[in-house]
């Protein structure tokens, strides 16, 4: 399923460092930040190249929101953001259960332009809310996703977003 990407701009090596309080993923081809209490799992065992998960809030929380990156090699399929986009936007409607697209608009940040894209759908036992930013570069999609039970979306949105918007390609 094409689903998960952000801000793109253009720095010099010396100036990546990361905010008070946060941690950088220094990859070849992107950087990513975020909050010190929040775990990186780079297994891939989801497909990801990475997922930053939120700690849980208490005993009875079960779903940690996180912010993951897939990849998709788009070589030879001749695929811009707007096909990847209505790919996606299909994918969504038709394979995630009781979904609900909520927004679709084109952005850009430092002259790059991204899809933002949020849905909402369940998985399980779980009403998830999904944020995401698209990006074609170089035959490949870059999927940046926020995911948070719904009802705890609008707590989880502020950090989320600043965890998406410090994405940054190199």
């Amino acid at each position: 399923m094409f689903m998960a990407s952000c801000n793109q701009s253009p720095f010099k090596k010396d100036q990546l460092k990361a905010q008070d309080g946060w941690k950088m993923l220094d990859e070849n081809d992107y950087s990513i930040q975020y909050p010190v209490d929040w775990t990186l799992d780079k297994s891939g065992q989801t497909g990801t190249s990475f997922i930053v998960l939120s700690p849980l809030t208490s005993s009875q929380d079960q779903f940690r929101e996180n912010v993951n990156l897939l990849i998709q090699d788009l070589t030879g399929l001749n695929i811009d953001l707007d096909k990847y986009t209505q790919i996606s936007e299909d994918q969504i409607k038709r394979m995630a259960i009781n979904s609900n697209l909520h927004e679709s608009s084109r952005s850009s940040a430092n002259g790059i332009n991204f899809q933002k894209v949020i849905y909402t759908f369940d998985q399980g036992i779980y009403n998830l809310q999904c944020e995401q930013y698209y990006w074609i570069r170089s035959n490949k999609a870059y999927v940046l996703s926020l995911t948070s039970e719904t009802d705890q979306f609008e707590t989880y949105k502020k950090i989320g977003e600043q965890v998406l918007n410090s994405f940054i390609f190199k």
